[in-house]
């Protein structure tokens, strides 16, 4: 899942909306519209062991917090007292009052960065809005910082479209480029399925006459997962509201 795409209220919910009801946002589970929040936190307590605990410890670039503070926070959220955690850790009690303060202190910087952020950025054009790259995507950098005009530009340039499927024209040299080329050729593929290596050829051949080249790049940006074995391809289902 792709955490920078769900809202404050679905990260502290630990799940999000999708077309058919809820989805849990750390696994493959569902619930139908008429489902009630206590059976998503049973789901979440038991699978997952709360969502704090998976907030706390979520292993992404964006969780800056030390394993020493995840500590602290995991410590905090189950009400221990100052004294009894500062006899714990063999610190001094206003060593926990500090820590405290400053939680509250960084928990005020970020408030206010994000309305600076959104009064700044809430009305930028369309054009201007970048694509997500996939939740999976590791090689995240500037290659990313892609707008959706750009898209369709180059999209036009390197495809031809009046062929089914779609037949790439050439393979393009820059990366970001790459990328673009990328974002519309897994939208061949079907997501959610696991798939041979024949059976991801049979689709990527007909596109590209060096297929072999776009499943490695394909993988290796993301857009597929491959299997520890290599032998099979997933294309990973994409919660992501539109």
């Amino acid at each position: 899942m792709n955490f920078t795409t769900l809202s404050l209220d679905d990260l502290k919910s630990g799940w999000h909306s999708i077309a058919t009801g809820f989805a849990c946002n750390y696994c493959q589970a569902t619930w139908p519209s008429d489902s009630l929040p206590k059976q998503r936190e049973e789901h979440l307590n038991l699978v997952h062991g709360g969502n704090r605990s998976q907030l706390v410890h979520l292993k992404s670039r964006y969780n800056t917090l030390t394993p020493k503070q995840q500590d602290l926070l995991t410590a905090f959220a189950s009400g221990i007292k100052d004294q009894e955690l500062a006899e714990q850790l063999q610190v001094a009690a206003a060593t926990i009052r500090h820590q405290k303060f400053t939680f509250r202190e960084k928990a005020k910087q970020a408030k206010l960065y994000l309305a600076i952020y959104e009064s700044v950025f809430a009305q930028t054009a369309a054009a201007d809005q970048l694509i997500e790259p996939p939740a999976q995507a590791t090689l995240l950098d500037d290659r990313w910082l892609i707008t959706e005009d750009e898209v369709a530009q180059t999209l036009q340039q390197y495809f031809d479209f009046d062929q089914d499927p779609i037949r790439l024209k050439r393979w393009p040299k820059k990366q970001k480029v790459i990328i673009i080329v990328l974002t519309r050729i897994i939208t061949e593929i079907p997501t959610g399925q696991l798939l041979t290596e024949p059976e991801i050829n049979a689709y990527l051949k007909p596109i590209y006459f060096d297929y072999v080249t776009v499943r490695r790049y394909l993988v290796d940006y993301g857009f597929l997962q491959r299997r520890a074995d290599g032998r099979q391809y997933q294309r990973p289902t994409d919660n992501r509201k539109d």
